[in-house]
């Protein structure tokens, strides 16, 4: 009885950790609103890594152990793989959205991100319940709806469009490797290795692609937030989270993003979305209820069966 209510404390706790990382992962568009014009978004993505990198080395510093020891222990291949997927993700967004517009460039990349996740645990024997099915394709049509309702220029170039899908692909497969590494050390741990990685490789990337770094005091000030808190904070919470459910429930709930977002463009920037928009809002929280509500069934019914098992051990 006391694993199984532990099973259904870790799940509930996972649900909550992940959705708190949405909230502030929801963050990021309105502090890049305040960013200068001048700084470019390579470098943005970038420069968060980096400081991400350097907040979970901070993190893991103050708990027990040294943390050579703790990053030998690591999966050193899924680490590179996942830093991998980080840094693609980062770079494939900004150039997908510079390509398409921000509208439709955060709607794929949002959008695809469950649905990559759901279908890339198929032939592992892990594939998601209908009623994640169900959820997750409300939650996503909702916040494709919720983006567009918004407004902004709308522009299908075919580039940006599959490399806002290639976005997708890579946080999808960044979070079931994630999911492995965090079952097998603690989260700070793994999230140092992994940013690490995508710093090393998004830092000269951005160098490449945007030239050499032009920032002021207030640049810092945005980049410092958004590597400390939506992305530092946020992708600690997460990871702790993907120890409690699913990688692909875990992907889905972080649609959470878009939710935050519009809200604080109403209440921060003055926004006034139409009636589109407050549709998907309604359908995305919808389907986020179903995907909590299949991740609990799920959890209930491995609990029956590990108490099936322990009657009959007796």
């Amino acid at each position: 009885m006391e694993r199984t209510n532990a099973r259904t404390t870790n799940s509930a706790r996972g649900i909550v950790l992940v959705l708190c990382a949405g909230i502030l992962w929801g963050t990021t568009g309105t502090a890049q609103s305040f960013s200068p014009a001048g700084l470019s978004p390579y470098w943005v993505g970038a420069l968060r890594l980096s400081i991400a990198a350097a907040f979970f080395a901070a993190y893991a510093a103050m708990g027990p152990g040294r943390i050579t020891a703790s990053l030998a222990g690591i999966d050193w291949r899924r680490a590179i793989l996942a830093g991998a997927c980080m840094a693609g993700y980062n770079l494939a967004f900004f150039a997908g959205v510079k390509a398409t517009g921000v509208a439709i460039g955060t709607a794929l990349a949002l959008g695809s991100g469950p649905i990559w996740a759901g279908l890339l645990q198929i032939p592992g024997g892990g594939a998601p319940s209908r009623g994640w099915w169900a959820g997750t394709l409300l939650a996503v049509g909702g916040g494709i709806l919720l983006v567009l309702g918004r407004g902004g220029a709308l522009q299908a170039d075919p580039a940006g469009v599959a490399l806002c899908l290639a976005a997708g692909f890579a946080y999808a497969l960044y979070a079931i490797l994630n999911k492995h590494m965090v079952h097998r050390a603690e989260p700070a741990i793994v999230t140092l290795a992994v940013f690490s990685v995508a710093a090393a490789i998004a830092l000269p990337a951005a160098g490449v692609w945007a030239g050499p770094l032009d920032i002021t005091g207030r640049g810092w000030a945005i980049v410092a937030f958004l590597g400390i808190a939506a992305t530092g904070v946020a992708y600690l919470l997460f990871s702790s989270g993907l120890r409690g459910i699913t990688a692909a429930s875990g992907v889905s709930l972080a649609l959470m993003e878009p939710v935050t977002a519009f809200l604080l463009a109403i209440v921060v920037v003055g926004e006034h979305p139409g009636p589109a928009a407050y549709a998907g809002l309604a359908a995305l929280l919808g389907g986020l209820a179903l995907v909590i509500r299949s991740e609990v069934a799920v959890d209930q019914a491995d609990s029956r069966r590990l108490r099936r098992r322990s009657c009959s051990c007796r």
